[in-house]
């Protein structure tokens, strides 16, 4: 099945570590510069999403008993509607809002084009608007 975003099991671990001591989480991806550009992670409902804001996956993570949402800006998925985004993790600094900064880690995006095939299969299965 396609999907539009995926995590790497570094990333997965963190979200899973990060879910036992705070709660469910979301993601949300503005697009803007300096920290923005990083997928920032909130508890689930902490950062209010608006009617631009596009739901681009339910992520179902191993060993995190409720999906975690990933949330994009509108404008933003305007920009990268053809690009399937991978949520990695690597050691340093991050936002100082999103959850896992503490840590000593940060979230990261890697990207890629959708194929031909993923795209055919995902226009069926238009993103949610929050």
């Amino acid at each position: 099945m396609a999907t539009r975003v995926d995590v790497t099991p570094a990333a997965a671990a963190v979200m899973r570590s990060l879910r036992e001591r705070h709660g469910p989480l979301m993601f949300h991806q503005s697009g803007g510069c300096c920290d923005g550009s990083s997928p920032m992670c909130y508890l689930e409902g902490e950062f209010r999403t608006g009617a631009s804001d596009v739901l681009l996956e339910s992520l179902r993570v191993e060993g995190v008993p409720e999906p975690v949402t990933f949330w994009m800006s509108g404008a933003q998925f305007q920009l990268w509607k053809h690009t399937h985004l991978t949520v990695d993790v690597v050691p340093g600094r991050g936002a100082g809002f999103s959850l896992e900064a503490p840590d000593g880690v940060r979230f990261l995006i890697r990207s890629r084009l959708l194929t031909e095939h993923e795209q055919a299969a995902l226009a069926d299965r238009r993103p949610g608007q929050g």
